[in-house]
């Protein structure tokens, strides 16, 4: 079992639109691939498909906290990122494996992998006391509900 630091932040939309604006060329150089003609819902579809993974997520609530339960196998813990905000968490993890094989016809293999998933929290959270762990290919991000501010003090 391996404890992996979580990175409390202010907001998200950084790492978001960087992630949309590598998707948005890609999507757009399969469509100029077609010369312009086809389905430009489709080619976005294939570009993020090709950049990104998206890992099977489960929110649960349980005890005054959230919990996030995410299927990362494969991934080594030092290679997954956490970023929490009060309203957000983004996981991110990158494999990048290079194999040899050294039977009659040497062969190298490289193989990248990118995780990318972001979820919105129902409720918001406690982002500075989120605990996350990884085990057996499971990430569990555990984060405490905050608590609920009176009316005169409702954030927009």
């Amino acid at each position: 079992m391996a404890s992996i630091p979580t990175n409390q932040k202010d907001s998200l939309g950084d790492k978001l639109e960087q992630m949309n604006q590598r998707i948005a060329r890609r999507a757009y150089e399969l469509f100029q691939g077609r010369e312009g003609q086809g389905d430009s819902v489709g080619d976005w579809l294939r570009a993020e498909r090709e950049l990104v993974e998206k890992p099977a997520v489960e929110l649960r609530e349980e005890e005054g906290a959230l919990t996030v339960v995410a299927a990362l196998p494969g991934i080594d813990a030092n290679d997954i990122t956490i970023d929490i905000t009060p309203r957000d968490v983004l996981i991110q993890a990158s494999e990048y494996r290079h194999a040899e094989d050294a039977d009659e016809i040497p062969r190298s293999v490289f193989t990248e992998r990118e995780v990318f998933s972001s979820l919105r929290f129902p409720r918001a959270v406690d982002a500075a006391n989120a605990k996350a762990v990884y085990q057996n290919g499971i990430l569990n991000i555990t984060v405490p509900i905050a608590p609920a501010l009176p009316a005169d003090q409702v954030e927009p």
